[in-house]
């Protein structure tokens, strides 16, 4: 599997200061921007399962670049 195709965890935050993980496609995470733009309520396929979101509470959408480090840098 391409690493474009794989998964990649996505965190959303909503008005409140309340946040969801959800691991999504590319494809789904593209349309999932386009639905916060409109706002409303839309259906999020991830790998979880179907969530429902209020798109309209979104405060802000985090996409993990896949970049893990640890332990100390320039070591």
């Amino acid at each position: 599997m391409a690493r474009d195709d794989e998964p990649r965890r996505v965190e959303v935050g909503f008005n409140g200061g309340q946040a969801i993980t959800l691991r999504l496609s590319s494809k789904a995470y593209d349309g999932f921007r386009k639905d916060v733009q409109r706002g409303g309520w839309a259906e999020v396929e991830s790998d979880d399962g179907i969530v429902s979101v209020n798109l309209d509470a979104v405060v802000f959408v985090k996409l993990d670049t896949g970049e893990h480090r640890v332990g100390f840098s320039g070591l």
